[in-house]
């Protein structure tokens, strides 16, 4: 079923593939909800098109903020045409470390829930209208555990598995949902990156194959094809065998090392688990101490 694209919401706009995407569509005349927090970066966008463009910067984790947004987003240009989470954060993750557990929160909030608290405002106004689009920016992670990212990897598999739940429930509504999973794009995400990047793809390229593949209806697509063609050789091969090719790799940045990227609301997250550590040290008896 082929989609009309005049009106999109996205979010994590103010990043390189969300970014592209925003412009790509501005520049095609769709109105678009651009959603994201850098403020700066979302005005500038905006000045493209300023009477088709409104600038949001919630926590897309936040459901009572997302549903703010959408509530006013639709009352000024309408239900959307389509809604792409696109909102994500990555970085790398060492189980034996205390202070990664935030981390992993964290992402989890931002990559997975963030996807289903974007795409709830609109799915009974979409349902009620009878079409509409939902795509969710996954990753070519998510098909596969990658030592040094679980988290990441977590959170796209989850995602995955979420998008494919999500079509099955609305299959027969006229609402399309798209998977969308990218190798690797030249953004800040893979900035700090050490190891190979097979198949690394330039965002504004990304940008335009995902916005003509949900116009055209596709459920899912993988960018660039032939980062997905490696994928499915590589599972192949044995679990053992397989490892030992990604344990060659450097691994990914952890939040805090050289290269890492930033993640939103990851310091109120380590400073609200350190508090209800101390909380829950305090409340133990010299006994209960000494035992554990």
């Amino acid at each position: 079923m082929a989609h009309l694209l005049d009106n999109l919401v996205i979010t994590g706009a103010c990043g390189g593939l969300g970014r592209a995407m925003a412009s790509a569509a501005l520049a095609r005349g769709a109105r678009v909800a651009l959603v994201g927090l850098n403020r700066p970066v979302l005005d500038s966008l905006a000045l493209a098109a300023p009477e088709r463009c409104a600038v949001y910067t919630p926590d897309v984790s936040d459901g009572v903020a997302m549903q703010t947004m959408a509530a006013d987003w639709m009352a000024r240009f309408g239900v959307p045409d389509a809604v792409i989470a696109n909102a994500g954060v990555a970085g790398g993750f060492d189980t034996s470390e205390a202070s990664d557990l935030a981390v992993f929160r964290r992402m989890l909030e931002i990559n997975l829930l963030g996807a289903a608290a974007t795409f709830h405002p609109f799915v009974k106004p979409m349902r009620e209208r009878g079409n509409g689009v939902l795509a969710g920016i996954a990753s070519i992670a998510g098909r596969r555990g990658m030592p040094g990212n679980g988290a990441y990897c977590a959170s796209k598999g989850g995602l995955i598995r979420y998008l494919q739940s999500l079509r099955a429930e609305l299959r027969g509504t006229g609402i399309s949902v798209c998977t969308v999973s990218p190798g690797y794009l030249r953004t800040q995400l893979t900035a700090g990156n050490k190891f190979a990047m097979p198949g690394l793809m330039e965002p504004e390229a990304a940008a335009q194959a995902i916005l003509q593949a949900l116009a055209a209806g596709r459920e899912q697509l993988v960018l660039p094809r032939r980062i997905g063609w490696l994928s499915n050789l590589l599972d192949l091969l044995p679990e053992a065998w397989h490892d030992a090719l990604l344990l060659r790799q450097p691994r990914k940045p952890r939040a805090g090392e050289v290269g890492a990227t930033a993640i939103p609301g990851l310091d109120a997250g380590r400073a609200a688990a350190s508090s209800r550590g101390a909380a829950s040290a305090a409340s133990q008896s010299p006994t209960d101490k000494a035992v554990r």
